[in-house]
């Protein structure tokens, strides 16, 4: 994934130790080691501000490696009618996901962390029809006030993995009486199919394989860091957003076991 960059910049990054290879288990390993999983760039300073004040966070994006032999079986199997495992390639392999860290947040002992599923209707565009934005907005504000946290942001996690388009569809369907999770099954698609090995390796690399306070409503989503081999000490729930254009959307993800 970063073979656009100057073969000179890259070497210079990486004496640097702000461009990095890590296996499954969050160890730096070379760029050449068989279990070569992720590339990790930063930090780079972002300042924004949060709650009135500015605040510069530290920004990691992070991609999986993804060899040229695995986009041509894919590919195979696209001819073949597989197109499930092209489509996982996209989500999984072809997309930056984030950490916009507050200070300090690589030495904190059990900090809070949200890991944020991307929602460009919700945390771009302010669409009610979600608490994705709002609930964004809340963790930043909640973890300056805890004195320090941290962000994963999942790119590849539109409408719990489906993407922008689909997830558009799905709208036009939860509006005729659907809710979100039968919409995406109505398009032949899981109700959720995101993967969140990712967002556990870079943790386990950023905090030494520290533990975690996860800022989420989700009991699935520790379940998933756990099983990939990130601590989860404690479940904080995070409310935010709640109105009328979204009551369906929460009653339906409340009855499928989110702590709403």
């Amino acid at each position: 994934m970063f073979s656009y960059v100057d073969k000179s910049i890259r070497q210079r990054l990486e004496v640097q130790g702000l461009l990095r290879v890590l296996n499954k288990d969050g160890i730096v390993v070379d760029p050449d080691d068989g279990s070569a999983f992720m590339s990790l760039l930063g930090p780079v300073p972002i300042p924004r501000m949060i709650d009135g004040i500015e605040v510069v966070l530290d920004w990691y994006p992070f991609v999986r490696r993804t060899e040229l032999s695995t986009v041509l079986d894919s590919a195979k199997e696209v001819e073949n009618g597989g197109e499930e495992a092209f489509r996982n390639l996209l989500s999984n392999s072809m997309l930056v996901n984030s950490v916009f860290a507050l200070p300090n947040f690589t030495t904190a002992s059990n900090p809070l962390v949200r890991v944020h599923s991307c929602c460009l209707t919700g945390d771009i565009f302010g669409s009610k029809r979600c608490d994705c934005g709002p609930q964004l907005d809340a963790a930043f504000s909640q973890m300056k006030q805890d004195g320090g946290g941290a962000v994963v942001y999942m790119s590849g996690h539109e409408g719990r993995g489906i993407g922008l388009w689909a997830k558009a569809v799905t709208y036009l369907l939860q509006d005729a009486g659907q809710d979100t999770y039968e919409a995406n099954t109505a398009l032949g698609l899981p109700e959720d199919c995101r993967d969140f090995s990712e967002a556990a390796v870079v943790l386990r690399f950023l905090l030494d394989n520290r533990p975690i306070r996860l800022l989420s409503n989700n009991p699935d989503k520790s379940k998933a860091l756990r099983e990939n081999g990130q601590q989860v000490s404690e479940h904080v729930q995070l409310i935010a957003g709640v109105c009328e254009h979204n009551q369906r959307y929460m009653d339906a993800k409340r009855d499928r076991g989110h702590q709403i």
